[in-house]
């Protein structure tokens, strides 16, 4: 690895351009999962004729489990390649995308597209986090994944509700996926010409700590998802985060759709919960930097349930729309907060890893949470799907409330 041009310094300020470039980044990453959020449910009733929920989820589940395992080893890769390698290396994973989604003869075709994507996802969402951590230092940690998670999340907003539109005027395909083909060409540009390597920052990191024995990958793996207290409460809590957003991704667009709304109004739908989660972040990550981590991943968690109740409980579009931002409220609190808490334990030598390992676990969450509500759904309907996964996430807070202490470090 070759020696920096310039003095490393860490923090956000000394940093701002490239953190500011990765969070645009970041924002192209989202953008790629936004493509999906409003219409792919109707493209398998519409267009395929499937009517079980548990095969029109499988998409959702083919993309958790490849995205969750390509987050496991990204953080190896970025460890031992450089983080820039491996963003690259998700962009290219994504070219293809697109053109399945638009020309798919069969549900196949889809499936193959969400593979490529998790792999995607994978790579390019967990080294912009990565990397991000690296630039911060320990220092307003939380503020740098707020920032981050806000650009991802808000794009996917956006990009659901372009998609809702483009396909209420065009059709379902293959207009609204022309905007996938214009994200991946500017992510990888962006990626290959400008982003820089931060492996250099975490060695400046590493020298602000004591030296501990370097760990193996089995045993980040087993600190991180059961042995230590505070890395498995926190991984536990990610994981039923996404099991309710594969629920939301999956049946919301056909609870929306069967309570008598139209496409538009579910792309509308479809963007709030996001838009209130990318937006909020702006807020919970610095927030959790000067109040702690532990009460905002509770009370998150909390809220998240109580937003899908509202919605379970509602009939019409006032109702929807409330619930969808109490969740997005209640996962904005969430989200950059259990990603700070993952730095403040993990030593930088290993910090990559456990990230990688965290994100293992918390995106197989898409996976249980489109079988678990796929099941449901079919057995026992819709409204019995939502009101279990929100049964789940809130003993998923009650877990952080009784198992996990404070990670926040104190103010020397």
């Amino acid at each position: 690895m070759p020696a920096p041009a310039k003095p490393v310094r860490l923090g956000l300020r000394e940093n701002l351009a490239q953190f500011s470039l990765l969070v645009l980044v970041n924002a192209f990453v989202g953008a790629m999962v936004g493509l999906e959020r409003t219409i792919l449910p109707a493209i398998a009733e519409e267009e395929f004729g499937m009517v079980a929920r548990t095969a029109i989820l499988s998409f959702i589940v083919v993309f958790g489990v490849t995205k969750a395992v390509t987050n496991y080893l990204a953080g190896r890769l970025s460890d031992r390649f450089g983080r820039k390698h491996v963003l690259v290396a998700g962009w290219l994973v994504a070219i293809p995308v697109p053109f399945l989604l638009m020309w798919a003869p069969d549900w196949n075709w889809v499936l193959a597209a969400n593979a490529l994507l998790g792999v995607s996802q994978g790579l390019t969402w967990s080294t912009t986090v990565i990397m991000k951590i690296d630039l911060a230092g320990p220092q307003r940690r939380g503020l740098a994944m707020g920032l981050n998670e806000f650009a991802g999340y808000f794009a996917v907003a956006l990009s659901a509700l372009a998609t809702g539109y483009v396909a209420a005027r065009y059709g379902l395909r293959p207009e609204p996926f022309y905007l996938g083909v214009a994200f991946v060409a500017i992510g990888l540009l962006l990626s290959a010409w400008l982003v820089r390597e931060t492996r250099h920052h975490v060695a400046a990191e590493s020298r602000l700590h004591a030296d501990v024995a370097p760990l193996s990958a089995g045993e980040v793996f087993r600190r991180t998802s059961w042995r230590d207290r505070d890395l498995s409460s926190v991984s536990q809590a990610g994981l039923v985060n996404n099991l309710n957003d594969g629920m939301a991704w999956g049946l919301f667009p056909l609870f929306f759709a069967a309570a008598g709304m139209d496409l538009a109004r579910i792309g509308t739908l479809a963007a709030i919960y996001p838009a209130t989660w990318g937006l909020g972040q702006l807020f919970t990550g610095a927030w959790s930097d000067r109040v702690g981590r532990k009460g905002l991943i509770t009370a998150g968690m909390w809220m998240q349930a109580a937003g899908i109740a509202v919605i379970a409980l509602a009939a019409g579009y006032a109702g929807f729309a409330t619930g969808a931002a109490l969740l997005g409220l209640g996962t904005a609190m969430v989200y950059p907060t259990l990603l700070a808490a993952i730095g403040d334990v993990a030593h930088p030598g290993w910090r990559a890893s456990a990230v990688g390992v965290y994100r293992l676990w918390r995106d197989l969450g898409y996976a249980f949470g489109a079988v678990i509500a796929g099941i449901t759904a079919d057995v026992f309907g819709l409204r019995a799907a939502l009101w279990l996964v929100a049964a789940l996430t809130f003993a998923s807070g009650l877990v952080v409330a009784v198992r996990m202490r404070e990670t926040l470090p104190a103010e020397p």
